[in-house]
């Protein structure tokens, strides 16, 4: 365990942050390959998951934006009566990040060990707590959420690696270079990630022929 962590501490809260504009790496149109050029399993499915409408996420556990992002995302969908889910994919940016890696390890193994229910409750918890993130911390919040702990840090997490590479391949492949970007129904999101903004567009796509995305559609 992590010295500097007691078993009792609350959930830091997400950071206030002015509202941001989604990254939107896309030039055109002919840059994103087609699905079954980088096929990605929709592993991490909030909502329901035959909605309409499918909004896509990649993020970062350490970033600050993903942490606004997150809950305005999760009300979007529970304010959808069904008609939007949720899909998020891991693009920990390690290289400025040192611990979004292991970050999106762990969220793997509560998914592995505790089931989607579980998943999600350690992605909030790992958002809430971006700046004690150390192995000891992610064992911690695991035991908490009732996931592995043991599965949660370290060797044993390295087993979840795949999972996450997979879904930064598939990020690559359709241009994401930044946290948090989102994708509506396989279109770059470009606009205020807030619940209005977010629902505006849901709604604009919704009556337009809607593309396949990486097989999550």
């Amino acid at each position: 365990m992590s010295q500097d962590v007691e078993t009792t501490y609350p959930d830091e809260g997400t950071p206030e942050l002015e509202p941001f504009n989604a990254v939107a790496p896309l030039r055109n149109e002919g840059d994103r390959p087609e699905p079954d050029d980088a096929p990605a399993a929709a592993r991490h499915v909030f909502g329901n998951p035959d909605a309409e409408i499918c909004v896509v996420e990649f993020g970062d556990y350490e970033c600050p934006y993903c942490a606004g992002a997150a809950p305005v995302l999760h009300e979007l969908v529970e304010s959808s009566q069904g008609q939007i889910r949720l899909v998020f994919q891991n693009f920990p940016l390690f290289e400025t990040h040192p611990y979004a890696l292991t970050a999106a390890l762990a969220a793997e193994s509560a998914e592995a060990t505790g089931g989607p229910e579980v998943f999600w409750k350690m992605h909030h918890k790992l958002f809430k707590n971006q700046s004690r993130l150390t192995d000891g911390d992610l064992r911690l919040y695991a035991e908490h959420v009732g996931a592995d702990p043991d599965r949660a840090a370290g060797e044993k997490a390295q087993e979840f690696a795949p999972l996450v590479q997979a879904d930064y391949a598939a990020g690559v492949a359709s241009g994401v270079v930044g946290t948090p970007t989102i994708f509506i129904d396989g279109a770059p999101y470009q606009g205020v990630v807030d619940v209005p903004s977010l629902r505006r567009a849901a709604g604009g796509l919704s009556s337009a022929p809607r593309k396949r995305f990486f097989g999550l559609l």
